[in-house]
Parts: C-alpha cells; structure tokens; sequence
C-alpha cells in the first residue's frame, strides 16, 4: 500500500517542478515581478518602510502581522535586496530600505490610488485606527484636482495616545508627510489624536470642531480636509 500511495505523490511532484522550471522559462513581466513582491505583506511593509527605518514591534503594530509571518518577510526581504537592517539605539536594531526597496514606491502608490479612487468608499468607517497611519496616507488621499497650484504647509500636533508632531505639505498636485515640526507652517492645528482621526477620515465635520475648540487652527489658509478624499464622506455622498 505504501509503495502504491508514493506514486501519485511522486508524480506530482514532478509535475511541479516541471510547471516551475516551464514557468520561468516564460517571459511575464507581472508573474516575474510577483515571484518576488507578491507574497502577502510585502508591500504593506516596504509601504510602512518609505517613511523611514522601523523597528520589528512598530512594525508590527502599524500591520497587525503576526510576529513569525513578519519575521519571514523581513527575512525574505533582506535576502531579496530590498530591505536592509540598520543599527539603533540600543541593542535591537531596525529595518530600512535598500535602493531597490525605495524602486518599489510608484507601485505601493499606484496601488493606494487605486484603492482610494475606486473601493475607498466602500468600505469603512475606519474608526478603529492611528494618528500616524491615516497621516502617513496622506499622500495617496490627496485630490490632485483641488490641490492643483496650491503651495501651503500644515503643521499637525496630536495630543493624547498616539499623538505626535508631522509637516504635511501641499506642493502643486503632490503632497508629502514628514514626522517633525515644520520650519515654515501656513497652518498649524492642534487636536486630540483619535478626534483628528475623525475629522481626517470624515467622520466629524472640522468646522464644527473649530467651533467647539475641539480643534484648534492657526494661521491663514484653508481647511486641510477640502485637499483630501475622506471615506466618511464619500459614504454619506453615496448614500443620498
């Protein structure tokens, strides 16, 4: 029986190794490049990488991804030459992007942009997350039509959990987020992190915030929220 049952197991997997040595043998740019950025997790990982070096728990806070798959991507990126490990302070040391890593940006923000022009709405309401992951997609929410010709910079401060400092500057159609006080800031607001949360994602309305002092705005310029897609608002808009 034993002899009987090793025949189906060894022809298949002869046949696998035949479909993969035939498969790379074909001239496919999307497979090739799936061979090697397509398992799950890489991109969200290079995406959380390209705004700077990440220790293995930040990351694994900012994912959700369980330690041992986190700990094999990080390893199969390395060995791949996308990732590098970069010496912190004290004796754990972080993670960070080689060159080829950084070439992986246009298709983390192609994907984004994807996504928030086309199923954004869908989905939601995101009440459920971080100062620092909705700021650090700022650049994928951005209304390029609206931000058009715009040259202004906000200067973001968050109180409370997960609270902190970042520069997000609107540059004619671009946008990028820098953790950090600005040098020159149009804008300053100050606001509880979850509340800004929010106010970002269009759960709350930033006028009445303003109002209530929930919110605090200083110096001249428009309301950050009219420059970015927000889901809330794009489900209520559909929902009328």
């Amino acid at each position: 029986m034993e002899a009987i049952m090793s025949v189906p197991a060894t022809s298949a997997t002869a046949k696998t190794r035949r479909a993969a040595a035939a498969d790379e043998l074909v001239f496919d740019p999307v497979a090739r490049a799936m061979d090697l950025i397509g398992e799950r997790w890489t991109l969200v990982l290079v995406r959380h990488l390209l705004g700077g070096t990440r220790g293995f728990q930040e990351l694994r806070e900012r994912t959700g991804i369980a330690p041992r798959v986190l700990s094999t991507r990080l390893r199969q990126l390395i060995e791949r030459g996308f990732v590098q490990t970069v010496n912190g302070q004290g004796p754990r040391h972080r993670y960070g992007l080689t060159e080829s890593g950084r070439e992986l940006a246009p298709i983390v923000r192609s994907i984004a942009r994807w996504w928030v022009l086309n199923r954004m709405e869908h989905q939601g309401p995101y009440r459920e997350t971080s100062a620092a992951s909705v700021i650090e997609s700022l650049p994928f929410m951005l209304n390029e039509e609206r931000a058009r010709g715009i040259h202004t910079t906000y200067e973001v401060r968050l109180t409370g959990d997960g609270g902190g400092v970042w520069t997000v500057e609107i540059d004619d159609g671009d946008c990028r987020v820098a953790e950090g006080f600005a040098e020159r800031a149009d804008v300053r607001y100050t606001a509880d992190a979850h509340e800004w949360c929010l106010l970002a994602i269009g759960v709350a309305d930033d006028r009445e915030a303003a109002r209530s002092g929930r919110l605090i705005k200083d110096g001249i310029g428009g309301s950050m929220a009219w420059y970015f897609y927000q889901p809330a608002k794009h489900q209520k808009g559909r929902s009328k």
